[in-house]
């Protein structure tokens, strides 16, 4: 059995803008500068929360997938917010805003690329909303699975209509013979929820 639990309140490690500036962009007319999109970035020495710190501190958006983990300290047993994916953080940013980070931070990051398109990789703005669902409720029982989510055997398509997961849209598998709804950023990492009731799904069409 374990010993006491330490419950942690987290600080929110889905950093989000309340008031979107773009004053900073506006001497920018390409659509492609001035529209914030969600790249994929690879850090190096297991630095994600300190990349995460120095995006919060210029007000850049920003998500680290975290998840409660039972860890021994000092002989105990504590529950503990921790990275579940080392060295991934996914960031909100227009393009020009993004090559100026990448200038001016110390801290070591590079881009995912498109291994097909050979450019830094782009998620849209849905499949992020619906791994953010899923991955932002912190829940010990989630299961990653990561690179090449895609080999993944094919299921229906289904959304969550309530509970924790409300909401998030994702492919329905048994996985450790649980029903569980798999969100997936193709050729970086996928989320499974926990086990869901039939009541809460509803088939979706692609």
């Amino acid at each position: 059995m374990y010993g006491r639990e330490l419950f942690l309140t987290p600080r929110p490690y889905y950093f989000k803008m309340e008031n979107n500036n773009t004053s900073n962009i506006a001497n920018e007319t390409t659509p492609e500068a001035e529209e914030k999109v969600w790249y994929a970035i690879r850090v190096t020495y297991n630095r994600e929360l300190k990349v995460k710190d120095d995006l919060d501190s210029r007000g850049i958006e920003n998500f680290v997938p975290m998840q409660y983990k039972h860890m021994r300290k000092g002989g105990k047993i504590v529950k503990k917010l921790v990275p579940t994916i080392h060295n991934l953080i996914f960031v909100l940013i227009d393009k020009k805003s993004m090559v100026e980070y990448k200038a001016t931070t110390t801290l070591p990051i590079r881009y995912i690329m498109d291994r097909e398109k050979h450019v830094p990789m782009v998620i849209p703005r849905r499949q992020m909303d619906n791994f953010i669902a899923v991955a932002g409720s912190y829940d010990e029982q989630l299961i990653y699975l990561e690179n090449d989510p895609g080999t993944l055997k094919k299921g229906d398509k289904v959304r969550v209509l309530g509970g924790i997961f409300e909401g998030a849209e994702g492919t329905l598998l048994r996985i450790k013979g649980d029903r569980r709804v798999v969100v997936s950023i193709p050729g970086v990492i996928a989320v499974a929820t926990t086990n869901i009731h039939a009541s809460l799904l509803e088939k979706i069409n692609d």
